[in-house]
Parts: C-alpha cells; sequence; structure tokens
C-alpha cells in the first residue's frame, strides 16, 4: 500500500510537471506569435501609409470593371450560340452543375488571399502583403482595361443558359435612374452578367494569382497545382457555357503577356531582411529626393558624392581603395 501510494504521488507530480511545462511552452509560442504579428502590423502599416494611393485605384478600379460589365447587359443582345469547338468537345454542365466552376474559382481566390497574408502567421522572408497586393491591382487593371476594350468592341451572343433567347435576363430594360446603373446590382448582376465575353474575367484573376504565387510563392507542389487548377478551371469554364472558348484562349496569351511587360516595369519586391522596404510600385524617387540608382550605389558602398566614385578592390571579403590595393597585394605576397 506504502509503494501504491509513493507510486501515485510520484505519477501526479510528473503530471503536474508536464502541464506545467506545457503550459509554459504554449504561453511561451504564444507570446512569440502575438510579438510576431504585432511586428507585422506596424511593418504593414508604414508600407500602407507609403502606397495606399495604389491601392485605394486598383480597388476603385474594380468597381469601374464591374460597371463596364454591367453597362454592356444592356447592350447585349440574345441570338443563336456561335459554332465552338469546345463545345463540341466538352459536354455542358447544364444549370443544376454550373456551380462547379463557379465553387473552384472561390477557392482559387480565397487560397490566395489566405496566402497573402500568411507573414502575420508564419515566418516569411519572401512578401510583404501590401507590396505583393500593389503588383497583382497592377496586373488586374491592365488586364481589365484591355478586357473593357474588347468587348465593348464587339457584343457576341452570350452561351450561357441565362444569356439565350427566351431568358428574361438575356436583355437588361432601360433603367429607370443612373443610381440603377452605378449599384450594378451586385453580386447578382456579376453573376447574371452577359456580354462581357472577350476575355474571360476569371481567368484574368486566376492567371495572375498562380503567375504571382508561381513567382514569389516557396512550395514547388502548389505552384504545380496552381497552374493545374487554372487548366481546369478553363475547362469547367467552357464546359459551364460561361464563355466561348476563345474568350478563355485570348485570356490565356494576354493575361500571361500583360504580366509579363508589367511586372518588368515594377520594381522588384524588397528583400524582408533588407532594412529598407518603401519601395514604391511605381515611383521613380524616394521621399529624399534621391533616384533608385544613386541608393543603389549607396547601398553597394558608393557614396552619392560624384568626387567618391572610385574604383574599389575587394580582397578576403574586404572593399580596399585604388591607393591601397599594391599594398595590399605586397602584404599578401609576403605574407
Amino acid at each position: 500500500m506504502v509503494i501504491w501510494k509513493l507510486s501515485f504521488h510520484t505519477l501526479n507530480i510528473t503530471t503536474n510537471n508536464s502541464i506545467d511545462n506545457m503550459s509554459f511552452y504554449i504561453g511561451r509560442e504564444a507570446s512569440k506569435l502575438w510579438k510576431r504579428i504585432c511586428a507585422e502590423v506596424a511593418t504593414e502599416i508604414n508600407l500602407l501609409a507609403e502606397n495606399w494611393k495604389y491601392l485605394l485605384a486598383g480597388l476603385v478600379f474594380q468597381y469601374i470593371h464591374g460597371l463596364a460589365a454591367r453597362g454592356v447587359h444592356y447592350l447585349h443582345r440574345p441570338g443563336p450560340i456561335l459554332q465552338d469547338v469546345g463545345f463540341f468537345f466538352l459536354p455542358e454542365l447544364g444549370k443544376d452543375k454550373a456551380y462547379i466552376s463557379e465553387t473552384l474559382f472561390s477557392v482559387i481566390f480565397l487560397s490566395f488571399v489566405l496566402w497573402t497574408f500568411h507573414p502575420f502567421i508564419l515566418k516569411s522572408r519572401k512578401i510583404y502583403t501590401v507590396l505583393i497586393w500593389c503588383r497583382v491591382l497592377a496586373f488586374l487593371v491592365a488586364s481589365q482595361f484591355l478586357r473593357i476594350i474588347t468587348f465593348y468592341s464587339t457584343q457576341l451572343p452570350g452561351p450561357n443558359y441565362h444569356c439565350r433567347e427566351g431568358s428574361k435576363l438575356a436583355t437588361l430594360p432601360r433603367p429607370d435612374n443612373t443610381l440603377e446603373v452605378l449599384l450594378i446590382n451586385f453580386p447578382r448582376g456579376v453573376v447574371y452578367g452577359c456580354g462581357d465575353l472577350i476575355f474571360s474575367s476569371h481567368m484574368i484573376f486566376t492567371l495572375v494569382f498562380v503567375r504571382t504565387y508561381h513567382k514569389y510563392g516557396t512550395r514547388r507542389w502548389i505552384k504545380q497545382l496552381g497552374w493545374l487548377l487554372a487548366v481546369i478551371q478553363s475547362l469547367l469554364i467552357v464546359a459551364s457555357r460561361k464563355h466561348y472558348t476563345v474568350d478563355v484562349a485570348v485570356a490565356w496569351y494576354t493575361v500571361n503577356l500583360v504580366v509579363f511587360f508589367v511586372d518588368k516595369k515594377l520594381p522588384e519586391l524588397p528583400d524582408r531582411l533588407s532594412a529598407s522596404v518603401t519601395l514604391l510600385p511605381l515611383s521613380t524617387k524616394d521621399k529624399d529626393g534621391r533616384t533608385k540608382e544613386e541608393n543603389h550605389e549607396l547601398l553597394n558602398g558608393n557614396s552619392g558624392d560624384p568626387a567618391d566614385w572610385r574604383q574599389r578592390t575587394q580582397i578576403n571579403g574586404k572593399i580596399i581603395e585604388d591607393a591601397n590595393t599594391c599594398h595590399a597585394d605586397s602584404a599578401m605576397n609576403s605574407a
């Protein structure tokens, strides 16, 4: 009995110590997580203060794009569905299964949004949330601007079930007032839109997100999965008859070209290990008036004074002036 009591007492002590250690570990990790979140919020607020104009302009253009898509619906006239090779090979999902395409798009959209905010919780040295969204919105705006020009140039008869002849949603009645147009009947007006066909808006978002993660993401298998989902999304869009095959095909090469050329015009995202992180997406000068070339020279060890632009030699990881090079060489030879 005495041995049993001693064993039970020892077990209680061990259990209590384990609980205390676990509580201490959880508390310590929670404290680290909270500190990381606070530090990340402070950094992102500083970046937001520098770049809020670009973010606001990109968000405003999202409304303009929706307004343009709503406006072309008034011009849409239903007619016979055009001959399409994608419709020949892919059977129509129908009204009951049309949600499959939208579900996949929602998964891609939400997954990318969550990834852009992951530095607040996980240790990441790759991206800043504000700066990554500045780039994404720049890609979206450029692609959507071309899309607006395209679908207003020629209105094709919509292949979707609600855009065909006999459907009440195929043509919108004349608006009673301007407010009716400006409100764009969101989200119903977006889901049941007609006329904004060439090229696909869903593919714009999908390809911009996939390309952005492909460049700044760290998981190879997610990159491969992203491109696979983009292909599946393309097939589902055609199968659900939301777009013609030409709308998806044009989106693939147009969006990729837009991202390629716009990305070359934007400065590269700063390294998170660097102290200087306040690069503006479209600015050629920093707040103190120095150009980016001058800042690059300063970071490389050259001062902004032209008189100090002397050639320097690097030996054993140290930068040595030309005047001291011969002395360094002789010292190395004697050694």
